[in-house]
């Protein structure tokens, strides 16, 4: 048996990257799942990979309904509603993200819409789903390892950090909020991963040569998405149901390594 066995999850960015390899991870561990993603061939794609065990639907996770309609395909087709996964984020480089003074009120507003907003909506849509059913369930965030562990010579995008950072305090006011129905609030914070979103730092020769030392574990390597999947298996699980209000940190040690600038 699973470690997901039984659970119906929804798992919003769940068709690409760390997401869609969730996803897969959570019906390996016996889930159903309900997947959201904006790029229709992805979510085709995502549908497809999880056979009978899932559905995929687009959707923007900065409208308020789309939450809120993954959950009740959730309840419909899966007979309940048992966690979410919020994934879906992304740089805000390509709106103008970067050191503060650089950064125009466009990219704030933009890079905040991508990354916060979203969060914030399918937390509350989770929440109401399961206060007004009066049972416990379980949301894990994508936080980032940037939130507290700064690196400014090579990723100061100043309102993506200050979003990540505030997914962390979100989720632990939630989670102290919460508790007493049960319902467990916990953040996975990522440090670099090979994803299609790291493809700059992973071109790089500098940036590796850094990663080299800042993330030293296993060699020193960017982090894998199966670390990521191992870590999220394990909080969605009820063998974390005594934890909450936490932010793991999937780093390879980033955050007690300070890293070899050349």
């Amino acid at each position: 048996m699973g470690k997901l066995t039984g659970k119906s999850l929804v798992v919003v960015g769940g068709t690409t990257g760390m997401g869609w390899a969730s996803a897969l991870a959570f019906v390996r561990e016996g889930a159903r799942i309900v997947a959201v993603g904006r790029d229709g061939e992805s979510v085709a794609d995502t549908a497809k990979a999880l056979g009978d065990s899932g559905v995929a639907f687009a959707g923007d996770a900065a409208q308020p309904q789309t939450a809120a309609q993954a959950i009740q395909v959730c309840c419909e087709k899966f007979g309940g509603f048992h966690g979410l996964f919020h994934v879906a984020g992304g740089s805000g480089r390509k709106f103008g993200d970067g050191p503060l003074h650089e950064v125009t009120d466009e990219a704030i507003q933009a890079t905040l819409d991508l990354n916060l907003k979203p969060v914030i909506l399918s937390n509350r849509a989770a929440i109401r789903s399961w206060l007004e059913k009066n049972q416990g369930g379980v949301i894990l965030n994508m936080g980032s390892v940037l939130a507290d562990s700064p690196s400014p010579a090579f990723f100061s995008t100043h309102i993506y950090a200050t979003a990540k950072a505030a997914i962390a305090g979100l989720s632990r006011s939630l989670a102290a909020c919460y508790a007493r129905h049960n319902i467990r609030v916990n953040v996975l914070a990522p440090g670099l991963i090979d994803t299609p979103m790291a493809r700059r730092a992973a071109t790089d020769p500098a940036i590796q040569q850094f990663i080299a030392t800042k993330q030293p574990l296993d060699g020193g390597r960017m982090g894998r998405i199966e670390d990521i999947e191992a870590a999220a298996v394990f909080l969605m699980s009820d063998g974390a149901r005594f934890v909450t209000g936490q932010v793991l940190a999937v780093d390879g040690g980033w955050g007690v390594s300070e890293g070899q600038i050349p």
